[in-house]
């Protein structure tokens, strides 16, 4: 079980694989791959329903959108979106503009409206219901990572130069910049859903956290600088309810941090190779992490074991997107991107 037969399945077996409706209450799970192919899994069995195979370029994240109805797929360099409640292999929708890899997306909570991050140094803003960018914003170096602020008026993103600059979107320009440690490039950001505090990850393996006002573009308060990993951290997230901060590492393993006190609680080990990504439950009670060793992992972080594998990428999977709020409007997890390793 959890090994993903999908085009070779019987009729009666596609039939019953065929996906559920979207709820309120239903928990959609997927993951993409350097194998060309986005998956869907059924979280509590491990089992894959549904693959897409994508055949562009490598996904480097993916996004569903607050409703779950859509799944948002970052490409080199278009940005995809599929229908979660279909097999239709076909997007609805393609977005072209960016140059580059698109290492980050994300969609408004309204699902609205979509942003993006790529390697071409530019940010962009898409409408569901429009063709062509609606805005763009220009940086100075490839942009490995951002995260929309909770008041959805401030993006913040995170570059190869080792820069840190806050977009203000309604002004459509930059109103803040930091540089934490110099040139080391910023690999992952990740803002507190209660807009409380960020933090930002870089290439060394060191957190900085900062205090944030209302505003990201007014204040931030140094907190805590953590040297989490001797090598690069490929991604960074606070849980929704603010009780923990994780880290994970090309060093094989995932980090648990209290935020509380910003100490390590405890180390999630169980990969084989690098971790690229992971997206929290809902509740924070639980993380879904992917791997160059080919597979997923879900944890129970109070315990920290792994309760699940998903098996059936046959290279590494660089990309998870986790979705099982209740609340429709609840906000989605921020996205980006990380190095290569050699599991190409």
């Amino acid at each position: 079980p959890g090994h993903c037969h999908c085009p070779h399945r019987t009729d009666d077996a596609r039939a019953r694989a065929a996906p559920p409706r979207a709820t309120a209450m239903s928990v959609i799970l997927c993951s993409s791959s350097y194998d060309h192919t986005i998956r869907f899994w059924e979280a509590p069995s491990g089992i894959c329903y549904r693959t897409i195979h994508y055949s562009d370029s490598q996904i480097n994240k993916l996004e569903v959108r607050p409703d779950k109805q859509y799944l948002a797929a970052a490409g080199n360099p278009t940005i995809r979106v599929f229908d979660v409640n279909s097999n239709n292999q076909n997007p609805v929708t393609t977005f072209e503009g960016h140059s580059n890899n698109v290492t980050a997306i994300g969609f408004s909570k309204s699902g609205q409206w979509l942003w993006s991050a790529s390697e071409d140094a530019t940010l962009k803003i898409w409408d569901l219901r429009a063709t062509g960018a609606q805005a763009d914003f220009a940086c100075t170096a490839a942009v490995n990572t951002a995260a929309l602020h909770p008041n959805e008026n401030e993006l913040v993103a995170g570059d190869q130069a080792g820069n840190l600059r806050v977009f203000d979107l309604t002004a459509g320009s930059c109103s803040r910049e930091l540089v934490p440690a110099g040139e080391v490039a910023v690999r992952s950001i990740s803002i507190a859903a209660n807009s409380s505090r960020i933090v930002a990850a870089n290439d060394k393996g060191v957190c900085f956290i900062w205090r944030l006002s209302d505003n990201a573009n007014e204040h931030f308060e140094p907190l805590k600088r953590i040297r989490a990993h001797k090598t690069f951290i490929l991604k960074v997230l606070f849980s929704p309810d603010m009780q923990s901060m994780v880290t994970c590492s090309a060093d094989h393993s995932i980090k648990v941090f209290d935020t509380n006190d910003l100490t390590l609680s405890k180390t999630l080990a169980g990969h084989s190779r690098w971790v690229w990504d992971a997206a929290f439950s809902a509740d924070g009670q639980y993380l879904v992490s992917c791997s160059s060793d080919h597979s997923l992992r879900l944890w129970d972080i109070a315990q920290g074991d792994t309760i699940r594998h998903y098996t059936g990428h046959h290279k590494a999977v660089v990309a998870v997107a986790l979705n099982d709020f209740a609340d429709e409007q609840a906000p989605p997890q921020a996205a980006a991107a990380a190095p290569r390793d050699d599991d190409g």
